[in-house]
């Protein structure tokens, strides 16, 4: 049976909360976070199940009353955001080459564009066998623990962007223990969210076009994932669907192994840092924009998949204009 974590404010404070498959929720006694829960796992050698398990079972919560009152926040957070890394890695599932290589065919004309190239190397050495190192996949960051936000609340997207386009992906979860090893904590939904029309505009601009906000959703799921997880993805603009289509994600249906992502985004020194968080976007191979979609202010996001029981859903805004200047001290 799967185990969900979950962060839930109750009566003004913080709350663990731990689900199962049959959808009952509960609270986990003596954990202010799941941070904490994770760090206590590590410390005793146990599971993070087994230690959910030893706590026990304190008061029943219900998750869909408490997701619409918006009392459901990021499944997990450091209390310094800037030791929460969130990066992640594109052209990693199947099918995910063709809206990218679109973007950047017109710039490079017949020739084979690099989006391609990377992404066939993926096709060719993204799944290494065991205790072998796989190609190396395509790798970006976006920032730290201050990018994310939670279910329900707006995805901002800056003055000076041209677009903000959604990303359904699954995420991985992961904190540093305190010889180096990283842990992994489990997976949640996510919407990476991110500037096609900057990136579209040249393919070095990808830096800039990531570094947006993201979006979690509600639940991590501890333990392995499936091999093919399954949902959908839809942008509603008041009561109209402007897009709807399927979201797969899981090894079945990606080019590389997570296995391999991992190691190319922690075999770099800087990225084990005891203490230190990690989020890790695993890609996607759907995108509105694709399709022509041109997202609006008040376009609402909605990512769903089994096994995950709740929904990621955000709107989008615009942030307010700022002007930056540089002094010379």
């Amino acid at each position: 049976m799967a185990l969900r974590l979950l962060q839930v404010k109750l009566g003004g404070a913080l709350a663990v909360v731990a689900s199962d498959d049959d959808g009952a929720a509960y609270v986990v006694p003596g954990y202010a976070s799941v941070y904490d829960l994770a760090n206590a796992a590590i410390g005793n050698g146990a599971t993070l199940a087994a230690t959910v398990n030893a706590a026990g079972r304190g008061e029943a919560v219900d998750l869909d009353a408490a997701l619409a009152e918006g009392r459901i926040g990021l499944p997990i957070h450091h209390a310094d955001p800037a030791h929460f890394i969130v990066a992640g890695t594109g052209l990693t599932h199947l099918g995910s080459a063709d809206g990218r290589d679109k973007m950047h065919k017109s710039a490079a004309g017949e020739h084979v564009t690099d989006s391609m190239k990377m992404f066939r190397l993926g096709v060719e050495g993204g799944k290494p066998a065991e205790g072998q190192v796989g190609a190396q996949p395509e790798w970006f960051y976006k920032g730290d623990g201050s990018c994310l936000v939670g279910p329900g609340e707006a995805l901002s997207s800056p003055a000076f962007a041209l677009d903000g386009g959604e990303e359904p992906e699954l995420a991985g979860i992961y904190l540093i223990g305190p010889d180096g090893t990283p842990f992994r904590l489990g997976y949640c939904l996510a919407n990476e969210f991110s500037d096609h029309v900057t990136e579209r505009g040249n393919y070095l601009w990808l830096a800039h076009s990531k570094l947006r906000q993201a979006s979690l959703g509600p639940e991590l799921l501890v333990g392995e994932l499936p091999e093919s997880v399954e949902g959908s993805s839809r942008i509603l603009r008041g009561e109209e669907v402007v897009f709807d289509k399927p979201f797969v994600s899981g090894e079945a249906n990606m080019s590389h192994s997570i296995r391999n992502l991992e190691h190319h985004h922690f075999k770099y020194d800087l990225f084990r840092r005891p203490g230190d968080l990690h989020v890790h976007f695993f890609g996607t191979a759907t995108l509105s924009v694709t399709d022509g979609v041109k997202t609006q202010d008040g376009d609402r996001f909605e990512i769903q998949a089994r096994p995950f029981r709740l929904p990621l859903v955000n709107t989008l805004a615009t942030a307010a204009e700022t002007s930056v200047s540089v002094k010379a001290l």
